[in-house]
C-alpha cells in the first residue's frame, strides 16, 4: 500500500475550490516551500521555529477555521499563516531565496501577495489574532 504524501492530500482536499477560493490552489506548493527551506542549513533557530509552526498548523485537525467544518474554506487560515511566516523569511533571506525553492513559473512574491490579500479577504482582525496565538508567533 502506497501512503500519500501531505502535499497529495492538499492537493486533493482543494481540487474542487469554489472560484472565490481559487487562490488555495497555491497552498500545497507554499507547503512545499516551507518544507525545503528547513534543508537549507542557513536558517537560523528562530525562523524554523516558525515554519514548523505553519507546518504544524496546516495538520493540526481543529484549527481556527476547520476543514473537518468548512471544507476548502478551512484552507484560508493555513495559507495566511504560510504566506505571513513566508513574508518573514523573505525579509530575512530575500525573495531570490524563496524563489529558487519555488518550482512554479509564476513569480513566488506574486502569489505570495494574492494569497496574503485574498485570505485577508476572509479574516477580520479578531480572526488573524487567533490564528496567530494559536500558531504561537504572537502571545
Amino acid at each position: 500500500m502506497k501512503f500519500k504524501d501531505f502535499f497529495d492530500v492538499l492537493e486533493e482536499n482543494l481540487a474542487d475550490c469554489d472560484e472565490d477560493l481559487l487562490f488555495l490552489h497555491y497552498g500545497p506548493d507554499l507547503f512545499d516551500v516551507l518544507c525545503k527551506i528547513l534543508y537549507e542549513e542557513s536558517i537560523d533557530h528562530n525562523t524554523r521555529l516558525k515554519i514548523n509552526a505553519a507546518i504544524a498548523y496546516y495538520v493540526i485537525p481543529l484549527d481556527t477555521i476547520s476543514e473537518q467544518f468548512y471544507g476548502p474554506y478551512g484552507y484560508v487560515d493555513d495559507v495566511f499563516l504560510t504566506v505571513f511566516v513566508l513574508r518573514d523569511v523573505a525579509e530575512e533571506y530575500g525573495y531570490v531565496f524563496l524563489q529558487r525553492l519555488w518550482d512554479k513559473p509564476e513569480d513566488i512574491k506574486t502569489v505570495m501577495d494574492e494569497c496574503y490579500d485574498k485570505s485577508i479577504e476572509f479574516l477580520d482582525d479578531e480572526l488573524v489574532e487567533s490564528i496567530l496565538k494559536y500558531s504561537g508567533l504572537i502571545e
